[in-house]
């Protein structure tokens, strides 16, 4: 006999499987093998006791509208910007993300980003594809590497932390770091914005966007970084004006960048940053390992049945 099933939870990605909700509810998936549009999301809410979402669903007033009998949203993410979390508070509806899990794999992303500017790896790419080396020099190919830099990270929070102890061993003179405050037991040293923008020569910028400004990263601020400062961000693309930053790279008022967030995303191919050599773009692929997916996903999963059922750990900002 069928364990009765008094849910109704709506997955807006066809591609998951959610073997635990669906013993415990009846699960909608979007009609087609396209992603959920805003039209059918809007109808099947209206009688939805939960959502299992993704960063591109806007969880908003309207749609909260629309979900009168809404209990729990359960976003597959660390980010949460798309979900109104006031209104969603307002409303006595839980919301989930999936912290900790993509912790290690995005520090990691974020080093080789750190190591593949500093090497000029995208640049050196060009010259291995097109068959024909310019003859040898002694500087040939050479750029500043990670060894006796100083490593500014912006955001010393979980994953901040997890590229300073990955980039260690490759012997920078110093890491330094910026929060909004010091962090009690971090061996390293805590600085002013204004210094981590003018004494770093890589800046990693992994901090959490909801604490800072869109556009935070913009001429004025890399003006102010030294000729042949890198620029990194795993953050959100929000945080950078990528119009400044291909200005500042035009004009070599910095040594060049290495993105994996970007606004929009993606990119427009006729964008500028496209244009530069010293300028690497990867496609937001911070947590974008198998084992590190998997597991988001099953913390989504057990999120959304705790909170429906109001057992075990609830992991987000509004429980």
């Amino acid at each position: 006999m069928e364990k009765q099933k008094k849910f109704k939870v709506i997955v807006t990605d066809k591609s998951l499987a959610f073997p635990k909700v669906n013993e415990i509810a009846h699960t909608y998936y979007n009609e087609s093998q396209e992603t959920m549009n805003r039209e059918e999301l809007l109808r099947e809410v209206s009688d939805a006791d939960g959502i299992i979402c993704l960063l591109r669903d806007r969880i908003d007033k309207e749609l909260l509208e629309h979900a009168k009998k809404l209990k729990v949203v359960s976003t597959v993410s660390v980010g949460f910007e798309h979900v109104d979390i006031r209104a969603c508070g307002d409303r006595g509806v839980k919301v989930s993300n999936t912290p900790d899990v993509l912790t290690d794999t995005t520090a990691e992303l974020g080093c080789t980003l750190v190591l593949c500017a500093s090497r000029g790896i995208r640049n050196a790419m060009k010259i291995a594809n097109s068959g024909v080396f310019p003859s040898w020099s002694p500087y040939l190919h050479c750029t500043s590497g990670v060894k006796d830099m100083i490593i500014g990270i912006y955001g010393l929070g979980r994953i901040g932390t997890g590229i300073a102890d990955r980039l260690s061993p490759f012997k920078p003179k110093e890491i330094i770091y910026h929060n909004r405050r010091k962090v009690g037991n971090s061996p390293l040293r805590y600085v002013s914005f204004e210094e981590l923008n003018t004494t770093s020569d890589i800046i990693v910028i992994c901090v959490d966007a909801s604490t800072c400004p869109a556009k935070t990263f913009n001429f004025e601020f890399f003006k102010k970084m030294k000729k042949t400062a890198l620029i990194v961000n795993i953050a959100r693309g929000s945080l950078v004006d990528h119009d400044d930053l291909a200005e500042a790279l035009a004009q070599k008022e910095i040594g060049g960048a290495a993105l994996d967030v970007t606004n929009p995303e993606p990119l427009p191919r006729e964008h500028r940053l496209h244009s530069f050599e010293n300028c690497l773009i990867t496609p937001h692929i911070g947590s974008a390992t198998f084992n590190t997916r998997e597991a988001m996903v099953n913390l989504a999963e057990n999120n959304l049945c705790n909170g429906l059922l109001g057992t075990g750990d609830f992991i987000g900002p509004v429980p």
